[in-house]
């Protein structure tokens, strides 16, 4: 596909400065792109590639200041990253929309309903009493479960796997390798050493606009659901256990776990490989600095954590930077008690 630089200032509600008929038909890095490609500049680091690169059209800052002339089309916006960011989504949605129809094999149970401008990929199996939504995208490899609800603008990546009674709203988006609705760990012991089985006979709730990245897994619920609330952010392997919440607009790292049974808030950060215990609550708005272990809930919202057992992130800093003065604060003890032998000798004699 190929675009103008007017096409695209409309796209983005941009400014055209220089030729409004360059045309592009695919995007590069500012540093690397060709004479075809558009790119774009956000961060000052690379900002001298603006007067070398060879790309045919450049999103900018509306602040932006030339040091020198250009070469490029400029497309000024307010925030360039969010533009680009922007105009790679309506890419990404132009693209997928072509897709449509049911490819063979693939098996789709009679008791399913399918919405219009549904695609179907190869090897794909949709089971009994399923319902899918207007313009879903399942690629090749995907299994649906018994009664699952898919909503509608959904994608499943190949290879995704949606165990049954799972619903999904609109707009998700999950990520190849993900498995929503695999069983609960819930295991009872007995008396002798064994462990029974605690059937896992909820479900998963995933609501409107969230993106599941790949080889993650979201945990059915014991009894009631699994939810992942509107607007969460989660990234590859990360782990989430039965009966946990993810709030509205929550943004989870790679490599992360949160155990049973525990509510994450609205708008939390949490770090990668960051791990947080069962059957406690994360306030809205704190931020979970990277590889923390979270052991207690954080009941004041907007709380900073960091480390493990994780703590307030300014006492952390000032635990930290003790640390490092731990050597030279030994010497001085040393020489402290060397002083005081010498104090107590004089005194004696």
């Amino acid at each position: 596909m190929q675009f103008t630089a007017g096409q695209i200032a409309a796209l983005i509600n941009g400014r055209v400065e220089g030729n409004a008929s360059s045309v592009v038909d695919s995007f590069g890095k500012i540093e690397e792109a060709t004479p075809s490609q558009l790119c774009f500049l956000s961060n000052p680091k690379y900002e001298d590639y603006l007067y070398t690169t060879k790309a045919a059209i450049i999103i900018v800052n509306e602040s932006q200041e030339l040091k020198q002339p250009v070469q490029p089309t400029l497309i000024r916006v307010i925030d360039a990253y969010t533009a680009f960011a922007t105009l790679l989504h309506k890419y990404q949605q132009m693209a997928t929309q072509q897709l449509s129809g049911i490819e063979q094999p693939s098996f789709i149970h009679a008791s399913a309903v399918l919405g219009s401008n549904v695609y179907l990929g190869a090897f794909a199996y949709i089971s009994e009493q399923c319902t899918i939504g207007n313009n879903v995208k399942i690629f090749p490899g995907v299994y649906i479960g018994t009664n699952v609800t898919l909503g509608e603008n959904t994608i499943l990546m190949p290879g995704v796997k949606i165990y049954a009674d799972c619903i999904i709203g609109k707009n998700v988006t999950i990520h190849s390798g993900t498995v929503v609705g695999g069983d609960g760990f819930g295991f009872a012991p007995q008396p002798d050493g064994t462990y029974q089985k605690i059937p896992q006979i909820g479900n998963v709730i995933i609501e409107d606009f969230v993106e599941i990245g790949s080889n993650s897994t979201i945990d059915r619920a014991t009894v009631g659901s699994t939810i992942i609330k509107a607007g969460a952010k989660l990234d590859n392997l990360i782990q989430i256990a039965h009966n946990a919440e993810i709030g509205n607009n929550t943004v989870i790292a790679a490599q992360s776990g949160v155990s049973g049974s525990t509510k994450i808030g609205n708008n939390v950060l949490i770090g990668g490989q960051a791990g947080i215990v069962g059957h406690i609550q994360i306030a809205d708005g704190t931020k979970i600095n990277a590889q923390s272990g979270v052991s207690k809930s954080v009941k004041t919202p907007n709380t900073v954590i960091t480390g493990s057992p994780a703590f307030d992130y300014t006492s952390a800093l000032r635990s930290q930077a003790v640390s490092r003065n731990l050597p030279e604060l030994e010497k001085r003890v040393a020489e402290l008690e060397k002083l005081v032998q010498q104090l107590l000798q004089e005194k004696l004699v």
